[in-house]
């Protein structure tokens, strides 16, 4: 994958860097596996607004991703890599060779149309980007991603793209993972995990360019605190061009930000995490 940059023939493009998208090999999404996606505009079910900033945005179907790898034993080749709009990563649609069934998987930097990809527990398979087993049977130093927390879920950790976790230890039936924040958390040695760094690593160096290509995302325009009344937000009001005024910056309900701890002091996961992230 690459990045394109633009000449500057309109103000949008001057400072715009967008993806190639040159590792894409299918254009149209399987249509058995597409499914509705409903959008909130960030209401809840009262019709309130629970979530600022969100509406409009491209319609989008969503892409039913498989997550737990559990057709074990049974080799899929890759037919195609896809772009998702649901997520940063890219993906891969296999075709299992028993009887013909297609899925989506998240797609690592290596995979190429026409690889073989299997989720196994035997730790004879070779240890190549796309092959899914249990933390067990994975060698230390292996970079995974799509990790499970408990056994049988499906991956929920480093599943954004570029992204690796770091196999660093083995206890009994615990594995250390330093996750891409830095944090080195216990996860069961039986929870499922896949060999390899997503796809799209050049995903945190786009510029979108202009503020249309937020409205394409759903993504609307926000004000920034002092610019408001104080009806409206705690850093409101004043003459002129007033400091936000408060010995500490606030959200719109009071809480402190920028920097002020929100996890729960008496989390249930605090006994699995071994190093926290850096600041």
């Amino acid at each position: 994958m690459g990045i394109k940059r633009f000449k500057p023939y309109t103000n949008g493009l001057r400072h715009a860097a967008l993806p190639d998208y040159s590792e894409l090999t299918k254009g149209k999404p399987e249509k058995s596996l597409l499914e509705p996606l409903k959008k909130s505009g960030g209401r809840n079910s009262y019709g309130r607004i629970t979530s600022r900033h969100r509406g409009a945005g491209h319609k989008r179907m969503y892409r039913v991703i498989d997550f737990k790898r559990q057709r074990i034993d049974d080799p899929a080749e890759v037919l195609g890599i896809e772009y998702d709009p649901n997520r940063t990563c890219r993906i891969a649609l296999i075709q299992y060779k028993s009887d013909k069934t297609k899925a989506y998987i998240l797609a690592p930097v290596d995979l190429r149309v026409g690889h073989e990809v299997i989720s196994t527990n035997n730790a004879d398979v070779d240890f190549q980007a796309g092959n899914c087993l249990p933390l067990r049977k994975i060698p230390l130093g292996t970079g995974v991603h799509n990790v499970e927390l408990k056994p049988g879920q499906g991956g929920q950790m480093a599943r954004s793209a570029g992204t690796s976790a770091q196999l660093i230890a083995k206890e009994g039936n615990v594995a250390h993972l330093r996750l891409p924040s830095s944090e080195v958390r216990k996860v069961s040695i039986d929870c499922r995990a896949t060999i390899g760094q997503l796809s799209n690593v050049e995903n945190e160096t786009v510029s979108i360019g202009k503020a249309g290509r937020s409205r394409w995302l759903g993504r609307r325009p926000q004000s920034r605190g002092v610019v408001m009344n104080p009806v409206d937000h705690p850093h409101g009001g004043g003459e002129g061009k007033a400091p936000q005024g408060n010995p500490h910056p606030v959200t719109p309900w009071g809480k402190p930000t920028k920097g002020f701890k929100t996890r729960k002091r008496r989390k249930y996961s605090d006994h699995l995490i071994v190093k926290r992230r850096h600041k």
